[in-house]
């Protein structure tokens, strides 16, 4: 007998249709004779009568049925929908049984597997020389979602574990603490430290919906032994364009711009050095080359223009950074044409600042 699949019903789960044969019955007749050794009344069937009577309806619906599978394998099925099973008398008052149905072509279906992706900087760091979480990847396959964050390892310590609470926070501002969550790490005395996936409770439909990360290191394990950060993180207070930007420029670990008072300087790791160091003390970048490196700080500049009454005061501050030959000439021209373009409109308009200063942002942000 071919291998068919039936059912009464119009479908077969985990399986889809992909071709409709047509209409398909098979049938057998039973004799006019099939009564005869019967009681005309069956009502007074005898019990060996009725289980005899039974057994031949029973054989003559699997009769039919097995016809009704050839008649659908040679049209080229392997499976047959809304199979139904009926009895009907012939005029030669014989007996038949026929089965029926639509034969189908299937298939099963294959498995939906997603696989959902995403890395997003860390917006805290320590400022103390320790493993510090730059980056945590959120990996989602098959609805389980795993969580891992890479570490800058300054000392090239052989780091074992790490235990830490993560700040998840969406779009909408809402919050996810996972508490107590062990890292532990495969490779060793290395700056960059990948650790092992974790599972986590993060339903994978929110990936995407993930705009920040923070990690709260709780305690770190050496071959010197087990360490406890002896400082609280720092919250990034750059805008997320201005942070991505930096980072891409600078390094994973980069959070804050050079910056220099005469007494103590600014890496861009976020450590504060004193004068005369020629090196940061954390991360060992020169302060030669972040000299020579510093671009042009646009968000000081916007910092100078919020606030003021109109768009002719914002002109001057910009004036003040051209003249210095802070800003690339590749701006100048077109954040001259917005201070212009926003001073005539000023006068007919009213105040235009708000504007102008989403404007002058987008040059350096988009």
């Amino acid at each position: 007998m071919a291998n068919i699949m039936l059912t009464t019903g119009g479908s077969f789960e985990g399986y889809e249709i992909v071709e409709y044969l047509g209409f398909v019955n098979g049938q057998i007749a039973l004799s006019s004779n099939f009564f005869k050794d019967f009681s005309s009344n069956l009502a007074e069937l005898t019990t060996q009568e009725n289980t005899v009577f039974t057994s031949k309806l029973e054989s003559a619906s699997e009769t039919a049925i097995e016809n009704l599978i050839k008649v659908a394998a040679k049209s080229g099925a392997n499976a047959i929908i809304g199979v139904e099973l009926n009895y009907t008398n012939f005029s030669n008052n014989s007996i038949g049984t026929v089965a029926s149905g639509t034969a189908v072509v299937i298939r099963k279906k294959e498995a939906i597997h997603k696989v959902i992706t995403s890395k997003i900087y860390v917006s805290n760091y320590y400022n103390i020389l320790m493993p510090r979480p730059v980056e945590v990847t959120l990996a989602g396959e098959d609805n389980v979602v795993k969580i891992a964050p890479l570490f800058y390892n300054y000392n090239q310590d052989e780091v074992k574990a790490v235990r830490c609470d993560i700040e998840l926070t969406n779009f909408y501002g809402e919050k996810l603490l996972i508490q107590g969550i062990d890292f532990v790490f495969e490779k060793n005395n290395i700056t960059k430290l990948q650790a092992e996936f974790v599972e986590c409770k993060l339903p994978m439909k929110d990936i995407p919906l993930i705009k920040d990360v923070k990690v709260y290191v709780q305690k770190y394990v050496t071959e010197k032994g087990v360490f406890a950060p002896d400082a609280d993180p720092i919250d990034i207070e750059l805008s997320p364009r201005a942070f991505d930007g930096l980072r891409e420029k600078r390094g994973k670990d980069a959070v804050e711009r050079y910056k220099s008072d005469g007494t103590t300087w600014l890496c861009n790791c976020g450590y504060i050095n004193a004068a005369g160091d020629e090196e940061c003390s954390i991360c060992g970048r020169k302060e030669d080359d972040l000299k020579s490196s510093v671009g042009f700080n646009y968000e000081e500049m916007c910092n100078k223009m919020k606030g003021l009454p109109n768009v002719a005061a914002m002109k001057d501050v910009l004036m003040v950074y051209i003249k210095q030959g802070s800003i690339d000439a590749k701006y100048r021209m077109e954040l001259l044409e917005i201070m212009e373009s926003g001073m005539q409109y000023e006068r007919t308009r009213g105040d235009m600042t708000a504007t102008v200063l989403d404007k002058v942002l987008k040059v350096f942000e988009d």
